[in-house]
């Protein structure tokens, strides 16, 4: 009886340390994007509750509004690094 492993094709992605700088470099700059948009959320929620309490739009405070948005940041920031980093892959 033969293993899954036996019959599949090993897929070895081979990049350079420039590469894999390069990468490291551009996560740490969209990570540090994102904590100063987090900083903003976690000052505004500790020194000023009652702006977060309040209702922009349709009825939702501030902080759901905000808690919200820092969510779907995050996702814009995973495919922007995703994005950058298949682009340096393909200058290779």
């Amino acid at each position: 009886m033969s293993s899954v492993d036996e019959h599949s094709v090993a897929h070895v992605e081979t990049e350079t340390e420039a590469t894999i700088a390069r990468n490291a470099r551009n996560g740490l700059i969209l990570f540090g994007v994102y904590v100063l948009f987090y900083i903003g959320f976690t000052y505004l929620n500790a020194f000023q509750p009652k702006l977060m309490a309040s209702t922009p739009f349709g009825g939702l405070n501030l902080a759901l509004i905000y808690g919200m948005a820092l969510i779907v940041f995050a996702l814009v920031l995973a495919l922007i690094y995703m994005w950058q980093c298949k682009a340096a892959k393909r200058k290779q």
